[in-house]
């Protein structure tokens, strides 16, 4: 092959077998056994592999092989180009064998354009050569491409079947990759454990737990039930598709267990909302042996999150430091959405800014733990700092960015960035988007704007979108628009108890009595029950839980004659219970004591009796905090002197000195 042949490669520069890593020197040096050869590959010592045993490669030039091996495991692309350009010199690059280990490297590399002029000059192509080259192509997202080679290709074997299926479903073209999969079972390829994963991970991202079971009873019948690979996938499509107790079932039956098996079991736990029964599986995991992995740490991490539970927590960020993966990307984006929701703002911002590399994944994360603490000029000024430092931001990006706005009342600046996401990004808003911007203009009055940008959408509204603006209608006490939005959610969802209390919330403060009556008579009927209020917080690394009407707590008389001392003192200081927010029509005095067994109050004084002076409070709630509670806790934090964080459904409130980080505006 002459140089022509060089000019479209681009390896003009490299023509000759001479270079600054490789010497063709004809010096003669002795023979040396080839496994030498190999274990210098291995370890990436290449430039020794090569010196040592020249004459073993060029009389059996297959060797080059072991050394494009060790250019992928070193992620040495020059090295790659220069062992291309020696190829070339030495007559070998009408190897088939070795072409494909060199079109092999520059698809590993993403060097497409190369790959693709490689492929075209090859004289002798097989299955694999195409296989690797669609494998390029999906590795790098151009699944047009991949498809159009799959398609020309008139044959083909398993690997070519796996490698399209496997992209399809990898990108979430869930069901053209099932489709795929049917075509070749139906052409007689017989799929391996390799085929099922990818099926499998398809229907778990479609949560189609029929076509799973279909794949199952494949599986069963194809002898790959206790296949590690493809039971671990099993078990994941059916807690993904909500089906917890079949996914542990099929992890439990087979006969040995590993760390991939552990991760799909807290992952499952995680995913349907058993944070707890999550944190216990990765202690029974550390106690049989396994050593946990980056993919544990996210999902132990994640359910910390969810519970809050600083302490365990920090607990295990030890241990992920112990382990070696502190600093892996998605642990660190781990970390800062767990110090966060534990309202630990100032342990997310070190996280993010010890990181050792970030991607978009972990910038967002960070956006939304400032807009989740109400910190919106610093979470817009770090989007800014973002797109200054090159990278682009996606869709979840922007949906932190519009909550941000939403929650620190800064309406033009979402219509900015919501524009900026159509226009300049070219990113299609998903339903989370729009209900982002109904809650936006929503809270700033704009109910008619919001209930416009609902009815005009491309998506159809669901029950979440619909409900935002009926919150709305609550803040600004528009009773005739709240009963007419409430009759959208409830057409929609009419076991959605919210709906009912937002609505008989609003009916109450405009005191129409009979109308809260009909709606409380409504939930009756229709079987609906109000989700109770339930507020915990961890102390000395126990959590202790509290609800209205809860007598369980064994402190909760002292905490009664806590509560009502120091409700005596902040009236002194100018508190008047807001009554207004009791949703039933009864005396003053009943109202008040209603108000005082909020499970946040409950909770707040319990750890205002059973923590040290100036040590902050941290509470977590599962809905909304009420008016009378917000107005309360601003007055005990500068009674008490404390620092008390609250997370609500919604977000971080953090009181001091009597204000709150919110500025009223929640």
């Amino acid at each position: 092959m002459g140089k022509s042949c060089l000019r479209p490669l681009g390896f003009i520069a490299l023509h000759t077998p001479t270079s600054r890593f490789f010497s063709t020197s004809t010096c003669k040096v002795p023979s040396k056994p080839v496994g030498e050869f190999l274990k210098l590959c291995n370890k990436g010592s290449l430039k020794e592999a090569f010196e040592a045993f020249k004459s073993e490669i060029w009389s059996d030039p297959t060797l080059f092989s072991h050394l494009f091996k060790g250019c992928i495991q070193t992620h040495s692309l020059s090295v790659a180009r220069q062992l291309h350009s020696l190829v070339i010199t030495s007559g070998c690059s009408s190897d088939k064998f070795i072409c494909n280990h060199l079109l092999n490297v520059y698809a590993k590399f993403g060097e497409l354009r190369t790959a693709v002029a490689l492929f075209g000059v090859m004289p002798r192509k097989n299955i694999m050569s195409c296989n690797i080259l669609i494998g390029g192509y999906v590795q790098n997202g151009d699944l047009e491409s991949a498809r159009k080679v799959f398609d020309e290709m008139g044959e083909r074997n398993v690997a070519t079947w796996n490698v399209m299926v496997t992209g399809l479903t990898q990108f979430e073209f869930n069901e053209e990759g099932l489709g795929l999969f049917s075509k070749m079972h139906e052409l007689g390829f017989l799929p391996d454990d390799f085929t099922l994963g990818s099926v499998l991970r398809g229907c778990a991202g479609l949560k189609d737990s029929q076509a799973g079971r279909q794949v199952h009873g494949y599986i069963i019948k194809s002898g790959f039930e206790f296949n590690l690979v493809v039971g671990s996938s099993l078990a994941h499509m059916y807690m993904k598709s909500g089906s917890l107790g079949l996914g542990e079932r099929v992890i439990k039956a087979m006969p040995i267990q590993n760390v991939v098996a552990c991760n799909t079991l807290i992952a499952g736990r995680a995913q349907n909302g058993c944070s707890e029964g999550a944190l216990e599986q990765y202690n029974i995991m550390k106690m049989a042996g396994f050593r946990p992995d980056k993919i544990t740490f996210v999902s132990v991490m994640s359910s910390c999150s969810e519970l809050a539970t600083l302490g365990q927590g920090q607990q295990i960020h030890t241990e992920a430091i112990k382990s070696g993966v502190s600093s892996v990307v998605a642990v660190v984006s781990s970390l800062i959405s767990m110090y966060s929701r534990c309202g630990c703002l100032d342990d997310s911002v070190k996280a993010f800014s010890e990181r050792e590399e970030a991607d978009v994944v972990c910038w967002s994360s960070m956006i939304a733990a400032y807009g989740f603490h109400g910190r919106g000029e610093e979470a817009i000024n770090l989007f800014n700092q973002m797109e200054q430092e090159g990278l682009e931001a996606n869709d979840v990006t922007f949906l932190s960015l519009l909550y941000v706005c939403s929650h620190c009342g800064l309406k033009n600046k979402g219509i900015e960035l919501f524009t900026l996401m159509v226009q300049q990004y070219g990113l299609e808003p998903r339903l989370e988007h729009y209900t982002c911007m109904v809650d936006l203009l929503g809270r700033s009055g704009c109910l008619k704007e919001a209930e416009d940008l609902i009815t005009t959408m491309a998506i159809k509204a669901d029950a979440v979108i619909w409900k935002t603006l009926l919150s709305a209608c609550k803040i600004h006490k528009n009773a005739d628009m709240a009963k007419r939005i409430a009759d959208e959610v409830l057409r929609i969802d009419p076991l959605d108890s919210a709906s009912y209390v937002l609505l008989s919330n609003v009916q109450a403060s405009a005191k129409r009595w009979r109308d809260v009556s009909v709606v409380r008579k409504a939930m009756r009927d229709g079987g609906v029950k109000k989700e109770p209020g339930i507020s915990w917080l961890e102390i000395r690394n126990q959590v202790h839980q509290f609800s209205m009407g809860d007598k369980s707590h064994p402190q909760l008389m002292e905490i009664d004659r806590y509560l009502k001392e120091l409700t005596d003192e902040m009236k002194l200081r100018g508190y008047v219970p807001d009554t207004g927010s009791v949703l039933h029509d009864m005396d003053v005095e009943e109202k008040e004591y209603n108000l005082a067994q909020h499970s946040e109050k409950l909770a707040i004084a319990f750890a205002l009796m059973n923590t040290p002076e100036g040590v902050p409070i941290r509470v977590m709630k599962n809905l909304r905090v009420c008016c009378d509670c917000h107005v309360a806790i601003k007055y005990i934090s500068e009674i008490k002197h404390r620092e008390i964080i609250v997370r609500d459904a919604s977000r971080f409130h953090h009181f001091k000195n009597g204000i709150c980080s919110c500025g009223d505006y929640w």
